[in-house]
C-alpha cells in the first residue's frame, strides 16, 4: 500500500492542521483515519473541502473493524466502558455498529467465538485485510440516522481493542439478558452528535 511521506508520525503538513476538530474528530484523528487510505493526502483534501463526506477506507493495516447489530453493539460498548478497558473509535452506520479494532482481530475473533460456542452471540461481520468499510465524515450529520461517530478518532495512535477484549465484551453482552439491562438507556442520548463515552478513561 502506498503511503504519503507527509503522514509519518509527528508530521503536520499537507492539510492535516487545516482540518478543524469537528464533532469530536480531531486533526490527529483525521490523519490516523486517512493513513489507512492508499493516498492519505487525497482523503484529507476531501475532508477539508467536504467535512461531512463519508470515506471508504481499507482495513487490515491501520485497523480492522468488527461490525455488529446496533443494539448488541451498544451493550458491548457499555460493558467496555463501564467495566472494561474502553474502546477505540466507534461509528454507527446503517443500523450497525462499527468497532475499530487492532489489525488481525478480524481473523481471530470469529475463531475464538466458534471455540467458545456462544450461539447467543449475533455473528459479527469482521472486516480485515482485503476488506473496506465506509466511515462517517468529520462533521455532524445533518439527517437523523445518518452515519456518525459514537467515539470519535482523536489521536494518531489510538488504542484499539484486540480479539480477546472483544470476545470478552461479546460473551458478556450475550449473557446480559435481564430486562433491567435492556432498558432504553442503551440508546444514544437526545444529542445525536455528542461524544457518548469519556475517552479520558481509556486505558
Amino acid at each position: 500500500m502506498q503511503r504519503d511521506e507527509a503522514l509519518l508520525p509527528g508530521d503536520t503538513r499537507d492539510g492535516v492542521d487545516g482540518i478543524d476538530g469537528i464533532d469530536g474528530v480531531t486533526p490527529d484523528g483525521a490523519a490516523w483515519l486517512a493513513s489507512a487510505a492508499p493516498y492519505p493526502r487525497s482523503t484529507l483534501a476531501l475532508w477539508e473541502d467536504r467535512p461531512g463526506a463519508p470515506a471508504v477506507l481499507p482495513c487490515g493495516s491501520a485497523f480492522d473493524v468488527v461490525n455488529v447489530p446496533a443494539v448488541f453493539g451498544r451493550r458491548m460498548l457499555d460493558l467496555l466502558w463501564d467495566t472494561g478497558a474502553g474502546s477505540g473509535p466507534v461509528a454507527l452506520h446503517r443500523g450497525r455498529m462499527l468497532l475499530f479494532a487492532a489489525p488481525g482481530t478480524a481473523h481471530r475473533l470469529p475463531a475464538l467465538l466458534d471455540w467458545e460456542e456462544w450461539a447467543e452471540v449475533p455473528p459479527p461481520l469482521c472486516h480485515g485485510t482485503g476488506d473496506a468499510v465506509t466511515v462517517p465524515g468529520l462533521a455532524r450529520p445533518e439527517h437523523p440516522g445518518a452515519a456518525r461517530w459514537l467515539v470519535a478518532p482523536d489521536t494518531r495512535h489510538p488504542w484499539l481493542p484486540g480479539p480477546d477484549v472483544l470476545l470478552w465484551a461479546c460473551v458478556r453482552a450475550a449473557r446480559d439478558t435481564t430486562p433491567a439491562d435492556r432498558r432504553l438507556s442503551i440508546f444514544p442520548p437526545a444529542d445525536q452528535g455528542a461524544k457518548v463515552y469519556d475517552v479520558s478513561r481509556r486505558r
